[in-house]
């Protein structure tokens, strides 16, 4: 354990007692946590099999499993258990999942298909508010609400109108034999708590379970850590309060503070070095976080330095703050010799990357935005990919309740959940269950002949697709047979729209040839989709690889570092967000400005624009309270004085600096 700190060592050792690490910024928890588990399994003797590690995302698993490989012997690392808690519930359900009435092979409902399970349970007439109610069916599964008590405690139409669709939407869920993102988690706390044996059996297996992002957990997830360890409590969480960031998304950063209540003997310590940032940049996160009420006092330093003071500057317009800041960038690029990818662009809302993205174009320089919408995540591509998924796979009733209705077949979501209860209690797909006889006892006689005309159109094809050469040709002839082009338009709004949408389906076929090339012998089908399942991850790995400058929101940037960051935007409305200022919810938006400020390892610019366009006009804007709670011996104002705005011959002075740059680049080629 060479190379830790006092604290970070005695986090490492603390292994008698429950513990929970206040990590600040940049002070090397990720490290924390990949060295205890090499000291519980080295050092303690804990069998890697009985050691869990969760997380919130895949990315910060795979990281955590990397760094343990390299401290562990191979077999030993394979045997760790590190995942998403998403993916610990998903494996607690497969193994339990009976219990409960779910039968092996279980579909998982992703955002999308929910909301169209949701407005077939409207009716014709539809909901206005079905993302709305989704969001609230979603956090009352984080809140462990289930639906009777959603509906006891109803206070106005809008909940008892959720309350009842979430209580039809579990039904529906369970005919179908599927779940929601949220089930993966509220299901395994119910299977813990009406199972005592169960509990037990996962508590012997849990020896020691160490959780990253604490602060981040919501109701559901914190029961769940609290069933898996016992009362014995082995476990090891770490997380800051000052990084809370997600409270939309049902994050209660007060966690930490009630392990405290939950675990007498728990023990406390604090990671307040920062590897990351300069002094600077650390004392303006420190003065702005400390208006904040704390659960815990912290304080982060740092022995890099103090670096450079961090630039504020004011532009005319959304327009020029892009240029400025792309200006900068080649600038300070050719200057120093560095990367593309050591500077990032971070901002509020998505809708800001487009003027920056404008500006990169025009001065030749490359981004990637991170964060953004996946190509497959689209929705005319997984209403391709599912028909697709459904032809080589009968059983994917995922893909089946994505295609049975689209385009719309007049199979309504009553038949669908009477089709659901027969296959469950057939073992069998859906698919399979709707070319059954059987299925004529639970159905109308017209019900059941579109759902017969259907699978029997989905075996035929089936049939043509198994023997055929050409998966570009057989994806082709399926679009015409289902006249998805036409669809698309008759859906859409207006024709662009429609067109963007068909140009995506284009662009798939192109990459389903592509893919069906490449390599000795010509892949077929079920090969081609088998691939295309895998692309959206490895397009996002080889993306990170790529040398270009990150734009990306302030919420997607949590857990990253760059060496130049530009915080733009730093509006009163912007960051603060307007929908915050009304909730008188400002906590949670300078947490969210001390991340981005922390994202900075060498240099720092915050910008903000004097006007920018609302609905078509101009208005001008206020610049960030934010901004008046940094400590002013540490900002450098570009213009001159706090408040100036930078005007178009500084602007045109940053450019000819970039080029000149430029020239001493290519002079020094030469």
């Amino acid at each position: 354990m060479t190379g830790l700190n006092p604290q970070q060592q005695a986090a490492v050792e603390q292994c008698d007692t429950p513990l929970l690490v206040l990590a600040g910024a940049g002070s090397g928890k990720t490290r924390v946590i990949t060295q205890k588990i090499a000291h519980l399994v080295g050092r303690r003797g804990v069998p890697a099999r009985h050691i869990f590690a969760v997380t919130f995302t895949n990315k910060a698993a795979q990281e955590m499993k990397q760094r343990v490989a390299r401290l562990l012997p191979g077999d030993a690392a394979r045997q760790l258990h590190v995942s998403t808690f998403h993916t610990l519930g998903l494996r607690m359900l497969h193994e339990d999942g009976a219990r409960l009435g779910y039968r092996r092979g279980f579909t998982i409902m992703d955002t999308t298909d929910s909301l169209v399970a949701m407005k077939e349970l409207a009716g014709d007439g539809g909901l206005a508010d079905e993302e709305a109610i989704r969001w609230r069916i979603s956090r009352w599964k984080n809140d462990l609400v289930q639906p009777e008590q959603a509906l006891h405690g109803a206070d106005d139409d809008f909940e008892q109108r959720a309350a009842r669709l979430y209580a039809r939407y579990q039904t529906l869920l369970h005919a179908y034999n599927a779940v929601d993102f949220d089930d993966l988690i509220l299901l395994p706390v119910r299977l813990l708590c009406d199972c005592p044996e169960l509990e037990e059996r996962w508590q012997n297996r849990v020896r020691h379970l160490l959780v990253d992002e604490y602060q981040d957990t919501n109701a559901v997830q914190y029961e769940l850590v609290k069933r898996l360890v016992g009362r014995f409590g082995a476990f090891t969480a770490v997380g800051d309060d000052d990084q809370s960031v997600y409270a939309w998304r049902g994050a209660r950063p007060e966690n930490l503070a009630r392990l405290q209540d939950d675990f007498a003997n728990i023990k406390l310590i604090k990671l307040e070095q920062n590897y990351r940032s300069t002094g600077r940049i650390l004392r303006c996160a420190n003065r702005l976080i400390g208006n904040n009420p704390h659960l815990f006092e912290k304080r982060l330093w740092s022995a890099v330095g103090e670096g450079g003071k961090l630039r504020v500057v004011a532009l005319r317009s959304a327009e020029d703050e892009a240029d400025y800041v792309a200006a900068e960038i080649l600038s300070h690029r050719y200057r120093s010799g560095g990367r593309w990818r050591d500077y990032a662009v971070l901002y509020r809302g998505n809708f800001q990357s487009r003027a920056f993205e404008k500006a990169l174009r025009e001065k030749q320089i490359p981004y990637v935005i991170n964060g953004g919408p996946s190509f497959y995540e689209r929705a005319e591509i997984r209403d391709v990919l599912a028909y697709l998924r459904l032809l080589v796979n009968p059983d994917d009733d995922t893909a089946f309740l994505r295609v049975v209705n689209t385009p719309r077949r007049e199979i309504g979501a009553t038949t669908l959940e009477k089709l659901g209860h027969y296959a469950r209690e057939r073992q069998i797909g859906m698919l399979a269950a709707s070319a059954e006889l059987g299925l004529a006892e639970r159905l109308q006689p017209r019900a059941r002949e579109r759902l017969a005309r259907f699978a029997e159109w989905v075996a035929r094809f089936a049939r043509r697709a198994d023997g055929a050469s050409d998966p570009v040709a057989v994806t082709t002839e399926l679009l015409d047979e289902i006249n998805y082009e036409a669809w698309l338009r008759d859906s859409a709004q207006e024709p662009r729209a429609a067109q963007k949408r068909w140009d995506n389906v284009a662009e798939l076929l192109e990459s389903i040839g592509r893919i069906a090339a490449a390599g000795d012998q010509p892949r077929g089908l079920a090969e081609v989709v088998a691939k295309l399942t895998l692309f959206d991850i490895l397009d996002r790995q080889d993306e990170e690889e790529e040398d270009a400058v990150t734009l990306m929101t302030l919420h997607a940037s949590k857990g990253l570092e760059f060496p130049s960051v530009f915080m733009v935007g730093m509006e009163e409305e912007l960051l603060p967000h307007r929908s915050a200022i009304e909730e008188d919810n400002i906590e949670e938006e300078r947490r969210l400005c001390y991340v981005g400020i922390t994202r900075a390892q060498r240099q720092l610019t915050l910008s903000h624009a004097t006007r920018r366009k609302k609905y078509g006009e101009l208005i001008r804007t206020e610049p960030s309270r934010f901004l008046d709670e940094l400590p002013e011996d540490d900002l450098h104002w570009v213009g001159g004085r706090r408040g100036g705005e930078m005007d178009k011959a500084a602007q045109q002075e940053a450019g000819q600096h970039a080029i000149a740059g430029l020239r001493a680049m290519l002079k020094r080629g030469q």
